[in-house]
């Protein structure tokens, strides 16, 4: 089974155990996650998320939208000047 078939099996009720196990550190029977489980179950949610969810939606995702007039639009940032008041 290559990564794409994979990838395809996944549906939206088992991505949505990996996240509650991801954000619980167990399993629903209680059992923690180790490691290894942990990586896995983020491997397979962002794999998902990359197929079946807009980018907007993603775990992960950052608004890289900014408002015109935000301070860090300015084009000529303030240079600061040291004073010795020695």
């Amino acid at each position: 089974m290559n990564y794409k078939d994979l990838v395809q099996q996944l549906t939206p009720e088992l991505v949505a155990n990996f996240k509650k196990a991801m954000e619980l550190g167990r399993w629903q029977d209680g059992r923690v996650l180790t490691a290894e489980q942990r990586e896995h179950c983020m491997q397979a949610i962002i794999a998902y998320d990359a197929v079946h969810t807009p980018e907007s939606q993603r775990v992960g995702y950052i608004d890289r939208a900014h408002k015109e007039g935000d301070q860090c639009d300015d084009p000529q940032p303030e240079t600061l000047r040291w004073q010795d008041d020695s």
